[in-house]
């Protein structure tokens, strides 16, 4: 990592949470919960937006509860909102917690098709990379009315093909890289550059029982590569063919994009991504009952892969 990305990094460290399960969760569970995760040490948190709460709605409760974590959007759809609204809900985020908030942008926006298990919009094919900046010219065409917030939000944009990846590199602060294998980290890296911020999300399955992790691993992986059209061409696209999709994934596959087992070997595989270029990793941690927080996992992987935190001053806010 260059001089001038360690810099740009800054709260956000080098470890984070990705989670998915806090939508399904009361609103005074998420915060307890998010208190947590930054006591731990964790530097970003990291949600996904799907059927529970919107992505800005989600931001305001995690940056209410907490007081220095990143709060990170992994990611807004663009398919969800107008772009003139993303600006304005931007903006106000970043006035409110100066610095706190990254807005990660992904999904697609046309007219003729819809994705039949949400409803919303799917690109047409070679479209997306011309939907997303179509997409980011609106928003920052937005007249900005009122205060402006110091420092300006950072925007990442989800990215896996080597267009969209440039495209990151060009537009917003940089990639936001989601069920990928340690290859896709060192190709991105190459083709984004040496200053444009890498944050990769790695799946984990902290057990020891390997054969029960695999298991977890496996159901995570065959969901994506059936479900989601553009995580099969990724996967493709790095070398894994139809051997290692078709009737459910191969071991190579599960084992390249989900890292299981002890802390210890959940620690190597983040190391082998920042050896590879990435700047942040932020960890999905996968268990039996996909709706409920891994708090313990959380508990357990922080002093392997985070610095130890320091206490907040009683008057931060």
């Amino acid at each position: 990592m260059t001089d001038r990305a360690s810099e740009q990094l800054g709260q956000l460290g080098r470890v984070g949470i990705w989670t998915f399960a806090y939508e399904g969760q009361p609103a005074g569970r998420v915060r307890e919960s998010a208190v947590e995760v930054e006591e731990l040490g964790y530097g970003a948190l990291w949600y996904g937006e799907g059927f529970g709460r919107d992505a800005v709605g989600q931001a305001w409760l995690l940056l209410s509860a907490t007081r220095r974590i990143t709060v990170a959007s992994g990611i807004a759809n663009i398919a969800f909102r107008d772009p003139i609204t993303t600006a304005a809900a931007t903006r106000t985020l970043g006035e409110a917690f100066p610095g706190r908030y990254v807005l990660g942008l992904g999904g697609h926006r046309v007219d003729d098709t819809v994705h039949e298990v949400d409803g919303y919009p799917v690109p047409a094919r070679g479209r997306a990379v011309h939907t997303m900046r179509t997409y980011l010219d609106d928003m920052d065409a937005t007249p900005a009315h009122g205060p402006k917030p110091d420092p300006a939000p950072r925007r990442v944009l989800a990215a896996l093909g080597p267009k969209m990846l440039g495209l990151a590199a060009e537009r917003t602060w940089g990639a936001h890289s989601y069920f990928v294998p340690v290859e896709h980290t060192a190709r991105a890296r190459r083709i984004m550059g040496p200053d444009a911020f890498l944050g990769v999300e790695q799946a984990v399955v902290l057990d020891t029982d390997l054969r029960r992790a695999r298991e977890v691993a496996t159901g995570h992986v065959a969901m994506y590569v059936s479900m989601a059209p553009h995580q099969e061409a990724n996967v493709r696209r790095l070398g894994f063919g139809d051997e290692d999709i078709e009737g459910g994934p191969s071991r190579r596959l599960v084992d390249a994009i989900v890292a299981y087992g002890d802390t210890e070997a959940i620690r190597r595989r983040v190391q082998q991504h920042f050896d590879a270029g990435a700047d942040h990793v932020c960890l999905q941690v996968l268990t039996a009952d996909p709706l409920g927080p891994p708090e313990r996992e959380w508990r357990e992987l922080a002093p392997a892969l985070v610095p130890r935190p320091q206490p907040v001053p009683a008057s931060a806010g």
